[in-house]
């Protein structure tokens, strides 16, 4: 990993909101978030900055989230609220797994937004907005004619595409669809010649299946989740 790559994974937020997804930045002095109706993130540098940029941003939306490896953003202003600290981690691909994919993988068109949405939220709720899908490539596994399974792209700089909304309906667990979508996704992102990473929280299960498929834990990358008051 060159040192280029080495910063833009420190803070991914921030870089991808400068580079390949800079048409969705909003900037509060230095500040930088996507357009809440994409995706509630946001990424700073300057710790000092932050107070007054979540104040504006909680204008905009009522729920959102910092996220920074090691910094520590101000928890309370006169708008908003820390409601808690998620304690992530950052995983990058060393060198993929070779695996047979046995599914029909469907490529998902705008057709499906709101059946993506609604899975996304029944299986893992708070940071899904349905146009996240304008951030990325999205594909699904389909049983008895509905989206039971998918993964998406996410964050992106001119280095990297990270994997994301690896959900199951918990009607159709254990059948080995989310480590399929998973390969899937991963070779997509090579082809387009970038770099696939992915962040989870801390002491997830699936830890062990994305290191099996070979990703490997690199850094903390914590979720700082704000309300407004």
């Amino acid at each position: 990993m060159n040192d280029k790559m080495y910063t833009k994974l420190k803070n991914p937020v921030w870089f991808a909101l400068e580079e390949a997804q800079k048409k969705f930045v909003i900037d509060f002095d230095g500040v930088k978030f996507y357009d809440p109706k994409i995706c509630p993130f946001g990424a700073f540098e300057d710790v000092s900055k932050t107070a007054n940029a979540l104040n504006k941003y909680a204008k905009l939306t009522d729920k959102f989230f910092l996220v920074s490896e090691d910094k520590n953003p101000a928890t309370e202003t006169d708008l908003v609220k820390l409601h808690k600290k998620i304690e992530g981690c950052q995983m990058v691909l060393e060198s993929l797994t070779e695996t047979e994919i046995t599914e029909e993988i469907v490529p998902l068109t705008e057709d499906y937004i709101d059946e993506i949405y609604n899975l996304v939220w029944l299986v893992m709720p708070g940071y899904y907005r349905k146009r996240t899908f304008d951030m990325g490539k999205y594909f699904g596994i389909f049983k008895d004619n509905k989206l039971v399974s998918i993964t998406g792209q996410r964050m992106q700089t001119d280095d990297f595409i990270e994997v994301s909304a690896v959900v199951t309906h918990p009607d159709y667990t254990r059948r080995g669809l989310a480590k399929q979508l998973t390969i899937h996704t991963t070779q997509e992102i090579i082809k387009e010649g970038k770099h696939p990473i992915l962040h989870t929280t801390k002491g997830n299960p699936a830890i062990k299946l994305y290191e099996k498929l070979g990703y490997t834990v690199t850094r903390d990358m914590n979720w700082w989740y704000y309300h407004k008051k």
